[in-house]
C-alpha cells in the first residue's frame, strides 16, 4: 500500500466530519468571512478592496464546496457542465456579425 493510498484512507473519515461541521455551520463561516474582509478593506482604506473581494468570493466558493461535496456524489466539486449546456453566445465579429457555424473558409 503505497504513502498516498496509507494519507487517504486515514484522512477520509476526518473530510466527512469537515463537511459536517461546514454544513452546519455555513452561515457563521460566511458571516465571519464578510467581517474579516469588511476590517481589512477599512485598514487598508480601500486600496486592495478588489483582491479582498476576490479573495473572499474564493473562500466562500470553497466553504461551499466542502459544505455540500456529499450532495451530488463523491465528484461534485469536480464536475463541468458539458459543453453543449447552454451557457454565451460566441462575440461578434467587427463587422457586427455573429461568426458562421462550421470551419474558417480556406483560401
Amino acid at each position: 500500500m503505497g504513502l498516498l493510498h496509507h494519507m487517504k484512507a486515514k484522512l477520509g473519515p476526518a473530510k466527512g466530519k469537515v463537511s459536517d461541521l461546514a454544513q452546519r455551520h455555513e452561515g457563521k463561516v460566511h458571516h465571519g468571512l464578510e467581517k474579516a474582509a469588511h476590517a481589512v478593506d477599512k485598514r487598508t482604506k480601500g486600496k486592495y478592496s478588489d483582491r479582498i473581494q476576490s479573495g473572499t468570493g474564493k473562500a466562500k466558493g470553497a466553504m461551499d464546496r466542502l459544505a455540500h461535496k456529499g450532495d451530488n456524489g463523491p465528484d461534485a466539486a469536480h464536475t463541468t457542465p458539458p459543453r453543449d449546456a447552454g451557457g454565451t453566445t460566441p462575440p461578434p465579429n467587427a463587422s457586427g456579425a455573429t461568426p458562421p457555424e462550421g470551419p474558417p473558409p480556406t483560401s
